[in-house]
């Protein structure tokens, strides 16, 4: 039976990927942050350094578990022994929120270290769709999607991104994930509006939005090509494209993302302070 409660439990406020490099500093003075973002298959094991400091943290902060190798979209079965792996995790752990991606990484018994992206069909929707509720079924509570970075859209989709997402929603009872750079990454890739997207957007669904950075290159025609590459800050236009979702959506719990290259503390702070910036109130004008 899943957990009654909303989404996530996350505070509307800014939280960041956590790295053990950053454990002294979070201790030490966290602010802007308030909560952590970890990836799933990190903390799998049973013991060592990783599990106590996570333990630790847990104490101090909501956790929200971000799982990398579900492949919810592949054409398989789920591999019943990293799903019974995630659920050991999820039931000591009890954090506040838990997502995967609308990707796929597998292949016969094959794992490939990359995020693929789905024709948006009949087929797989209702794959996704079986794949989520065996997820949720298992966890007992229910799961965020992430929108995925795309390079390529498919001719034989029967539905928008968007549209497949929300049915998506609709069908299983699942959250979703918004990842902003994500949006603009594709867009940009595809030569799409951005704005139109985040305004079309299943917002009410929405339990976690996440902001990264991206590298620059060209296509073999000149054109701009995007990589997400979660190494870099957030550039201006997805700032400013995030400041379009809240006034749109309303607040949501905000990560910042940032895998590769990490930074110093204070780097990743200054851009949790920024989401802040943009998630604070108005002021209640003085009587």
């Amino acid at each position: 039976m899943l957990d009654a409660t909303p989404f996530d439990r996350l505070p509307h406020a800014p939280g960041v990927g956590y790295k053990p490099q950053h454990y002294a500093d979070i201790l030490r003075d966290p602010a802007p942050v308030e909560w952590l973002e970890i990836h799933a298959e990190n903390y799998m094991g049973d013991g060592g350094r990783p599990i106590a400091q996570l333990r630790h943290l847990s104490e101090r902060f909501p956790i929200s578990v971000h799982g990398v190798g579900l492949s919810i979209g592949g054409e398989g079965r789920l591999d019943a022994d990293h799903l019974a792996r995630l659920k050991h995790l999820m039931d000591w752990l009890k954090p506040a929120s838990f997502s995967e991606h609308l990707a796929w990484s597998t292949h016969d018994s094959h794992f490939l270290n990359d995020l693929l992206p789905l024709p948006y069909t009949v087929q797989t929707l209702s794959r996704v769709a079986s794949h989520i509720e065996q997820v949720q079924d298992t966890l007992g509570r229910r799961m965020l999607l992430e929108n995925p970075s795309t390079y390529l859209a498919f001719e034989e989709s029967d539905w928008s991104e968007v549209g497949f997402l929300a049915e998506i929603a609709r069908r299983t009872g699942c959250g979703l994930l918004l990842d902003v750079n994500n949006v603009f990454v594709s867009a940009t890739n595809q030569q799409t509006d951005p704005v139109s997207y985040i305004d079309a957007f299943p917002h009410a669904a929405v339990g976690e939005i996440h902001l990264g950075g991206h590298d620059e290159d060209e296509d073999e025609t000149g054109a701009p090509l995007l990589i997400d590459s979660h190494g870099a800050e957030v550039v201006d236009p997805v700032w400013a494209l995030y400041t379009h979702t809240i006034a749109v959506g309303g607040e949501k719990p905000t990560l910042i993302e940032w895998d590769t290259d990490v930074p110093e503390w204070p780097v990743l702070a200054a851009e949790a302070a920024r989401a802040a910036q943009v998630l604070e109130p108005l002021a209640e004008p003085v009587a």
